[in-house]
């Protein structure tokens, strides 16, 4: 695998809470190859997308980043100052927000957001060249250049999402995290969003993070998928291997709750709820919901141990597979 785009090591994050400390994330590590499609999965609340916000260092108060580090290219994104931080934004890391009605200002034409995204960033064009570049970015995510005259209220949710897409590829960044991209979409529009975005993607060579807990879109997406559960990485695999040999019974729980074609019946879900992240259970954060938990998994946290063919997970009692 070619040097990493970005590098992620002991990510922690917590937020101050009257009744305790809630660690949102805790230790998570991982790389991202150029190129590579990388999905973060697993239930609401897990700190996915508290993730994607420490890697952007977008955590607001009373959140804050505890520790770890971050590097785009090489560069250490933790000493930059809030200026150099604003500027590497967009230009070399984006994030496609989950839910674009609100993330896009509903009192400005879509053009004019655009406008405002390159201004920001110092490019400078006459208004022609402006006009076709903005032209361009639409036309490339699926858009007519007309939607430029647009305000948001007038644009579908999948014609929205796409604006947003426009936005974040204006200045052809190297990383691009779709924070869940298609909520609140249905399934031929989420389809939509996501060729889109693959095919972005691949124009720009860009890597990407996908952000989501629909595990049958990120089966048909991502390269590798990293599982998280109560802030943190369980398993990180291949996707081929994350679906056919999952090592972690969270991952195989999640797996199992997919309805399937094949085989008809009930939906299985997964027993419990998950815990609160400002009081985590001793040892194992899953073993109060795991039917295979034993006296070790109750005492002692488990660290992601290689389990052959590229994969790592946090589990007692998974066993590698050659």
């Amino acid at each position: 695998m070619s040097e990493a785009v970005l590098e992620v090591r002991d990510l922690r994050v917590s937020f101050a809470h009257p009744l305790g400390l809630v660690r949102a994330v805790d230790g998570v590590s991982f790389s991202l190859a150029p190129g590579e499609r990388l999905g973060l999965a697993g239930e609401s609340g897990c700190g996915k997308s508290t993730m994607a916000l420490a890697i952007l260092r977008m955590i607001r108060p009373p959140g804050r980043i505890d520790g770890g580090s971050v590097r785009l290219d090489g560069v250490e994104l933790s000493v930059l100052n809030e200026e150099a931080m604003r500027r590497l934004r967009l230009a070399g890391i984006a994030l496609v927000p989950q839910g674009s009605m609100n993330s896009l200002n509903p009192v400005m034409r879509i053009g004019a957001q655009i406008e405002d995204a390159l201004a920001d960033h110092g490019v400078s064009l006459s208004r022609t060249a402006l006009a076709e570049r903005i032209a361009d970015l639409l036309e490339t995510v699926g858009l007519r250049a007309g939607v430029a005259a647009s305000y948001p209220h007038q644009l579908s949710g999948g014609m929205k999402q796409r604006a947003c897409i426009a936005i974040a590829i204006c200045l052809r960044p190297r990383v691009i995290i779709a924070d869940e991209p298609t909520s609140a979409l249905d399934v031929v529009v989420q389809r939509q969003v996501m060729e889109t975005l693959a095919r972005v993607q691949r124009d720009l060579g860009a890597a990407v993070i996908l952000v989501g807990h629909d595990m049958g879109l990120m089966a048909q997406f991502v390269d590798r998928l990293g599982i998280m559960y109560a802030g943190r990485l369980v398993e990180v695999a291949p996707v081929g291997q994350m679906v056919t040999v999952p090592r972690h019974p969270y991952t195989r729980a999640l797996i199992s709750s997919l309805p399937s074609l094949e085989h008809r019946g009930g939906l299985q879900g997964i027993p419990g709820l998950a815990p609160l992240l400002r009081d985590l259970p001793s040892g194992c954060a899953f073993h109060p919901r795991c039917s295979l938990a034993g006296e070790r998994c109750r005492i002692e946290t488990p660290a992601l141990r290689p389990m052959g063919g590229n994969a790592v997970a946090a589990c007692h009692l998974a066993e590698p597979v050659a």
